[in-house]
């Protein structure tokens, strides 16, 4: 098996796992008290989406994101929620129905694999791609899809640099969990990330959170001015 499958195997074993009780246990993500409800949103207000836009939420989960994203582009609008793992959909799938929302649709991919419909207005993923073995790739893909003028917005985890160790339980919460935090680290994905969002997009915007812990990369597809439908 490849590192890539091994990662794949790894991430579907926990989420499965943790999927029915996960968004009790996330509100205690990466630690108590970790800022994250206000992190989403400053996600979610970077993508600057407007009523009637369609967005993609990559590695949604269980849909933590979609009330945050329902309110920016109204019921006209378009949420599409991408995963990996059956289980964290299932719960997604619970969430839609329990608020009636009928303008989110669900897939179930490899975010790396994953075909992005052509001519959306914007693409989120929180906490999740760093984790995601080609990510690089991701970016350039979504990139391509997005309208001109569309965002990209990445929120996620990071080992914050030349912190002290107790500054860096956050940023390798995750992937502690699943067994590969030396492994993350020495790849250093966010910096994969960074790098292809600076290639991809323009007006890139990068921002550290929480002492170094997390970060916040935003761009445009260019034009960077005037959108088109």
């Amino acid at each position: 098996m490849s590192p890539s499958d091994t990662t794949h195997a790894r991430l579907i074993e926990t989420y499965r796992r943790k999927a029915k009780r996960y968004d009790r246990v996330s509100r205690l993500y990466p630690v108590p008290g970790y800022p994250q409800r206000s992190q989403r949103l400053r996600a979610v207000q970077a993508l600057a989406l407007r009523r009637g836009d369609t967005v993609v939420d990559v590695a949604c989960g269980t849909g933590l994101n979609f009330a945050l994203l329902q309110q920016a582009v109204g019921p006209e609008g378009r949420i599409v929620g991408v995963d990996l793992t059956d289980a964290m959909l299932a719960q997604a799938r619970q969430r839609i129905e329990r608020n009636g929302w009928s303008n989110v649709s669900l897939e179930q991919a490899d975010a790396a694999e994953f075909e992005f419909p052509a001519g959306i207005d914007a693409i989120l993923s929180t906490y999740a791609l760093t984790q995601v073995p080609g990510c690089a790739a991701v970016i350039a893909h979504g990139a391509a899809a997005l309208v001109p003028g569309g965002r990209w917005v990445v929120l996620d985890l990071k080992a914050p640099d030349g912190a002290p160790r107790w500054l860096s339980r956050p940023g390798t919460a995750l992937a502690r969990r699943l067994g590969s935090v030396d492994q993350w680290i020495a790849r250093r994905p966010w910096e994969e990330i960074r790098a292809a969002m600076a290639h991809e997009l323009v007006d890139l915007g990068w921002s550290e959170l929480f002492f170094g812990s997390a970060f916040l990369g935003a761009g445009s597809r260019g034009p960077a001015s005037g959108r088109t439908r």
